[in-house]
């Protein structure tokens, strides 16, 4: 073989990725690391226990928003397939935002669907398709149990001084959630379509 071969192979070699590679952990779950950010320990594992289990309920009722996203049937399929497409990926802001402020704590977010599977609030859907108002109603519900942990959730950080983890459930969190209610729930409100009663 010519030394320009050679020199070739060993240069592709260099270029080529590193594949199947494993190794141990380097934090585990349920484990914080030390972040300078003028905040206790204490108050960081709390936000952080209480921050994964939002973001396990925060996945769940985005995943839900694109299931009926896909699924959504009726008279009103065009509106609701998109509304809820919308509401998914406001959803997914909300995941992002909740995970990045986990890991600023010194936590470790929850990550795979089936770890979120297990730690869920929310009642899991049939894997079939529903009809629109029991799509409606999984989804006001599931913004209920998300709604009522982000209200403790925010009294409880801003008691352990935590300023920045009340203001993304307040500001962030409760508002969106709120706001997707009224825009869901106006959806199964019984009034006549065409004539008045």
């Amino acid at each position: 073989m010519s030394k320009a071969l050679r020199d070739a192979d060993e240069i592709l070699q260099h270029a080529s990725p590193v594949v199947h590679q494993h190794s141990h952990e380097i934090q585990p779950f349920g484990h914080l690391v030390r972040m300078p950010i003028a905040l206790p320990e204490s108050a960081c594992k709390e936000s952080v226990e209480n921050l994964n289990q939002l973001l396990a309920d925060t996945m769940t009722l985005r995943d839900m928003y694109k299931k009926h996203h896909w699924q959504v049937s009726g008279p009103t399929f065009y509106q609701l397939h998109l509304l809820f497409d919308k509401h998914f990926d406001e959803q997914s802001k909300l995941v992002d935002a909740v995970a990045e402020r986990i890991q600023l704590l010194g936590g470790v977010s929850i990550a795979m669907s089936h770890d979120v599977a297990e730690a869920t609030f929310i009642p899991r859907p049939p894997k079939g398709r529903e009809p629109v108002p029991v799509q409606i109603s999984r989804l006001l519900h599931a913004h209920e149990i998300v709604l009522k942990e982000a209200r403790t959730m925010a009294r409880v950080a801003a008691e352990r001084d935590d300023q920045a983890t009340n203001d993304l459930l307040v500001s962030d969190v409760i508002r969106t959630n709120e706001m997707q209610v009224w825009f869901v729930a106006e959806h199964v409100v019984d009034t006549p379509v065409v004539r008045a009663d």
